[in-house]
């Protein structure tokens, strides 16, 4: 046994678990966190997806697992570069190297098997990657994980998930009945000889790193005095439904989407609502609009290939003013794009996707408990003003988890039950008030409220019309009702003072990251403040003010945008990122952007390193404006 041991105290670090797909590097990674949020860690994670369902095996693209960030204090994204891998294999290590997501001197514990492996290539392969970890400046440690399994255990294929929990719960110091606590948990429903060996298993890693590491890691932990839940932004999303006192979730499978319907499976029907899989994206929302026109509260979760295929019947709830509350997981696009990665692709396409002129309201929650509040939020919106309302997530979102005070609910933030009295004499289906675009919503069977709904250009009274003055009249009332809402908005929140060289404008997952760069940047004499939208639309008020205190605003987005500089892009013929796009046309404003599309999540550093490249580039232009005039007078 390892005697004298090297305690490193650490403020925080990022570590990433990795290994093929299907062999529980994700399980042992989401333990690991989850004992972390319950020992009072600030925390944030995101998963590592490959994007076949079946890759081929030790090879980069089979690559499974997590991202851990664990911190003495509150943790708001996904960090930097990774400073400790523990990795099943080699190429899965590779492939972090390669998404450029791990430091040169990374501390790398791998499965020692393959050093020895039957197969030359494996061999040779191990050798090379783990040497290059050495000439970077890394460490790397072997395990032989895959044989201390196998002395527990029969398929040591299929248990050394729990022995490298185990391994890792000893060298960050994690609470080892916490890990047992919550194995048991894991393994719940399986038989009892299962539970014993993977508890086995755990504290067999635990009692190898004990003998073997002669240094372990403290990161300084301090229980909350409040409750505090430990989830990720899908599962946010459906708690969030259900605070929401929705009663019908209708969808259809897609990534990363999927696992916020499987969340509400769980859940929603012992509280009297369902979750119904319909046969496509178009028949997901088709009955989502059938259940709210029935007086229902119904949502529809999906991302960006759903939401193209859904663009006609949200067009339909537009036009017949059916609320209706879609849930878009954004991932990376066009078309099928890239399932498994994050992508700020689809707020464009949200705002404009349908026919004719079709106004919606877009939301873009920037945390994780955002993602439960702004349920709430949206279906409130979609009653009261009758209307669409867009939920923008992101894989970043869905899938990392965050520790935060436990929401606190009560029947007062549900909307209003639906007004089932008997209607009037005389009300019609689209009594439009003038000044804000809103009518009483009719519920079929309600006494007195037999009425025409239609998609086709109407009347007041929901009969078809093809005359000039109704489709014109038709088209202001559902318009207006977005200036009525943006009415009731109040103008967003600087973080940071309120004038300054340069102001970032982000929306979405990218919050967190660009407050850490902002900071970073402040701390460093820079004058830098950052502002996060959360409604896109109707945008929230006073932008232009806030805009005007600064000398250059710009977005930054994950979506893609033309880069000064490469050929053939001119001022005439750049194509902005999407956020830069609207707030141009709504502003009127030079608004500049800064946006990539790298599949995972900005990291501080590359924003920080924007920053400080545009305000030199500002303090630049002002030196060189100075001499000019200087120039100037002195020739005079």
């Amino acid at each position: 046994m390892a005697k004298n041991k090297k305690v490193i105290p650490l403020k925080e670090h990022i570590i990433e678990f990795v290994s093929d797909s299907g062999e529980g590097a994700q399980k042992a990674a989401n333990s690991f966190a989850k004992t972390c949020g319950m020992m009072g860690n600030g925390l944030w994670t995101i998963e590592v997806i490959p994007a076949e369902i079946q890759p081929p095996p030790h090879t980069t693209s089979s690559t499974s697992g997590n991202r851990i960030r664990l911190a003495e204090g509150k943790v708001t994204n996904a960090g930097d570069l990774a400073q400790t891998v523990v990795a099943f294999n080699e190429m899965a290590f590779l492939s972090r190297v390669q998404a450029g997501a791990v430091a040169d001197d990374v501390l790398l514990i791998i499965d020692n098997i393959w050093a020895t492996h039957d197969d030359p290539a494996y061999r040779e392969s191990y050798k090379k990657i783990t040497g290059d970890v050495k000439s970077r400046g890394g460490t790397v440690i072997e395990v032989p994980f895959e044989e201390e399994t196998a002395k527990i255990v029969e398929d040591s294929k299929r248990g050394k998930n729990m022995f490298v929990l185990g391994y890792m719960g000893y060298l960050y110091q994690r609470d080892l009945n916490i890990l047992r606590q919550i194995v048991e948990e894991m393994f719940a429903k399986k038989s009892k000889t299962v539970i014993q060996n993977n508890i086995a298993l755990l504290e067999g890693g635990y009692t190898y790193a004990e003998e073997h590491l002669d240094f372990r890691y403290e990161i300084p932990s301090v229980p909350s005095k409040v409750p505090m839940v430990v989830m990720n932004g899908n599962t946010a999303i459906a708690l969030g439904a259900i605070a929401a006192g929705f009663e019908l979730c209708s969808m259809y499978p897609i990534t990363p989407a999927t696992s916020a319907s499987h969340a509400l499976s769980d859940i929603m029907e012992g509280l009297g609502g369902m979750v119904h899989q319909a046969e496509d994206e178009i028949a997901a929302i088709g009955v989502a609009i059938g259940s709210n026109y029935a007086g229902k509260p119904a949502l529809t979760i999906t991302s960006g290939p759903g939401m193209a295929l859904k663009t006609e019947f949200q067009g339909l709830a537009v036009m017949t003013e059916t609320p209706l509350v879609i849930v878009d997981v954004q991932r990376g696009g066009p078309s099928t794009g890239l399932p498994t990665k994050i992508e700020q692709g689809d707020l464009l396409s949200s705002l404009f996707g349908a026919p004719g002129d079709a106004p919606k309201v877009v939301i873009a929650p920037s945390t994780i408990k955002d993602c439960f509040s702004v349920m709430i939020m949206a279906r409130k919106i979609a009653e009261e003003f009758r209307m669409l309302v867009i939920v923008l997530t992101d894989a970043n979102l869905a899938t990392g988890q965050q520790i935060f005070k436990r929401p606190e609910f009560s029947e007062v933030s549900l909307p209003p039950p639906i007004d089932l009295s008997p209607v009037p004499e005389g009300t019609n289906p689209f009594d439009w008030d003038p000044k804000t675009g809103l009518s009483r919503r009719l519920i079929p069977g309600q006494p007195g409220g037999m009425c025409v709904t239609t998609t086709l250009n109407h009347n007041a009274q929901g009969k078809v019309t093809h005359d000039a003055a109704s489709n014109q009249r038709g088209h202001e009332m559902r318009s207006r009702k977005l200036a009525a809402l943006q009415h009731t908005l109040k103008a967003p929140e600087v973080y940071g003072p309120k004038t300054g060289d340069l102001l970032i404008v982000g929306w979405g997952s990218t919050r967190g990251t660009i407050d850490e760069a902002v900071d970073r940047a402040r701390a460093e004499g820079y004058e830098v403040s950052a502002v996060n939208l959360l409604f896109l639309s109707p945008l929230q008020p006073g932008l232009k003010k806030i805009f005007s205190g600064f000398k250059k605003v710009m977005t930054i987005e994950l979506n893609y945008s033309d880069n000064w500089g490469d050929p053939l892009i001119t001022e005439e013929n750049r194509r902005y990122s999407q956020l830069a796009f609207l707030l141009r046309s709504h502003t009127l404003m030079d608004v500049d952007c800064w946006s990539r599309v790298p599949g995972r999540p900005f990291m501080p550093m590359e924003i920080h390193e924007v920053i400080v490249r545009e305000i030199k580039k500002i303090k630049g232009a002002k030196e060189e404006t100075a001499k000019l005039v200087s120039k100037a007078g002195g020739l005079k």
